[in-house]
């Protein structure tokens, strides 16, 4: 492609969000005239957060600030980490680019920022007797967010950090004294083992109280054999723990305002802070990034099932939304005890995308956006079929990882990409088991909930996943991958693409070459035999 080429065909693609900029409120006046009915509620309350400094909570802090400014404190759990105390973490979260929209709308953002120590691996989240009495007399609104995402966690880990913190949020949440909503954030895998996913709780796979105990009385090396055994029909220990911890807020939510938002696979943001943000190689995020630089070349998934990803920025306002609905519904219940409402946030079935619509916008866009980063042309396809997909491996992962590991190793240098290869096949294990089904998630609350909200609280907080314009969305997304992953500004697109042109040519030799060393093989081969 030539660098007019992409320049009109950046023009042409150039197709705008079906939703207009949300209002951020900048002073007293508009405060008063403008507050919708999402932003009342949020008026003069103080909010705790766990996970915080992770993907989904930087951007929920960034919607609060921006879009609630009645919000008195946001209580921030953090724990120590590799020498940093909690303050030198707390601001580096704001040191964020995805931040800088809102230190202009919100200067005085750090004030109400409160940090507060602690650690989802330790009893009681290791929260400090003086700290957790702040929490209990001021806090009103809770999200938790914080677990651990990585898929081939130990049993152990993710039973502490996505199980027992739970349990944890949930006594101290029944402690405080003016609590209005709590949400608890789950992952629509939990039920994996189900072919229609509905808003309801599920029977666990154990019992929440009993898988604690036999986490607590069972060896670390004894918990790793039987994990296998224990994980049953779920794929690993990620939806398997989650799905526990969904029994742990059914059977401790003892009459409080609170339920539980179940997204789907989170990705880059569609409008806020700026279109296509992105901090992490989680899930399609590392497909797309390891395909535009030439170093992926195929995934196991199964082109006509559903893709079903959701934006952060979606994602966010769906939560800040549904917390306010618990609240109304807690208000206005007329039992004592009502039912836990549960949020299923996934792709809509009439706008979606699939698999293979992913793969051929992946190419598309790789080719009109390419990166300096690159090492080899894009030369990516999605294979259900397992022999392929295992031939493609052998041939354009290790053959070719073998090849130059041999030259790093005769000119001296360190051999890693048959390393790094290692790690993306790990990757490409785990995202197989849902890249290759579909489920159908009823989202008959979620829904409602939009149809609840007014105009004003539409605009404010979208969450539509109906409005959704995919090619928009993924064009920014590979940007936004471009751009905050891979460190190549756009504005080197015009030199990569130079670069480009060499690499497809190149790429076309390399096949050239390889066909005629086939060809003169099977002829060797085949007059040895003759």
């Amino acid at each position: 492609m030539t660098v007019a080429a992409y320049q009109d065909g950046a023009a042409a693609s150039k197709l705008q969000p079906t939703t207009v900029d949300p209002t951020i409120i900048t002073n007293v006046a508009q405060v008063e005239q403008k507050l919708t009915d999402i932003q009342q509620f949020y008026e003069r309350t103080s909010v705790f957060i766990t996970g915080g400094t992770g993907f989904l909570g930087k951007t929920l802090i960034y919607k609060l600030l921006t879009s609630c400014p009645g919000i008195e404190n946001i209580f921030l759990l953090v724990r120590s980490k590799r020498g940093k105390d909690i303050f030198s973490r707390v601001e580096e979260i704001f040191d964020d680019a995805m931040f800088d929209k809102m230190k202009v709308a919100c200067p005085k953002y750090d004030h109400k920022i409160r940090a507060i120590a602690g650690d989802c691996m330790l009893p009681n989240l290791g929260i400090s007797p003086s700290d957790r009495e702040v929490l209990v007399e001021n806090v009103n609104i809770v999200f938790h967010l914080a677990a651990t995402v990585r898929f081939d966690e130990k049993m152990k880990t993710a039973m502490q950090i996505n199980v027992k913190a739970c349990r944890d949020i949930l006594d101290l949440c029944y402690e405080m004294k003016h609590l209005k909503s709590v949400i608890y954030v789950s992952t629509a895998y939990t039920q994996c083992p189900q072919k229609v996913v509905d808003e309801r709780f599920y029977e666990p796979p154990i019992d929440s109280k009993k898988m604690i105990s036999l986490t607590d009385c069972v060896s670390d090396t004894m918990m790793e054999n039987i994990t296998p055994i224990l994980l049953d029909k779920w794929p690993n220990t990620y939806t398997f723990t989650k799905a526990i911890a969904e029994d742990v807020v059914r059977q401790n939510s003892r009459g409080m305002p609170i339920g539980m938002f179940r997204p789907g696979i989170v990705i880059a943001t569609y409008q806020e802070p700026v279109p296509g943000w992105i901090d992490n190689f989680y899930g399609p995020t590392g497909v797309i990034a390891g395909a535009g630089t030439g170093v992926l070349r195929t995934l196991r998934a199964d082109p006509t099932k559903v893709a079903n990803m959701v934006p952060v920025d979606l994602c966010v306002n769906g939560i800040i939304s549904a917390a306010w609905d618990i609240a109304e519904r807690f208000r206005t219940e007329i039992m004592p005890d009502p039912d836990i409402p549960v949020y299923n946030f996934c792709t809509e079935r009439s706008n979606c995308i699939t698999w293979g619509d992913f793969t051929y916008t992946t190419i598309k866009f790789g080719s009109m956006y390419p990166t300096l980063k690159s090492i080899w042309y894009l030369c990516y396809t999605s294979n259900p079929n397992k022999v392929l997909h295992y031939l493609s491996i052998l041939f354009l992962h290790y053959a070719p990882a073998i090849f130059f590991d041999v030259i790093a190793l005769f000119i001296g240098r360190k051999p890693r990409l048959m390393r790094t290869y290692k790690k993306i096949h790990r990757f490409m294990d785990v995202i197989e088991y849902f890249s290759m089904r579909q489920w159908e998630f009823k989202m008959d609350n979620i829904n409602a909930l939009w149809r609840k909200l007014s105009r004003a609280d539409q605009k404010v907080f979208f969450f539509d996943m109906r409005q959704i314009n995919w090619d928009f969305f993924l064009e920014q997304y590979f940007c936004g991958i471009r751009k905050y992953l891979l460190n190549d500004p756009m504005e080197t697109v015009p030199e990569a693409l130079v670069r480009w042109n060499r690499l497809y040519w190149l790429h076309q030799a390399t096949k050239v070459i390889a066909l005629l060393v086939v060809y003169k093989l099977v002829f060797t081969i085949w007059g040895f035999f003759s």
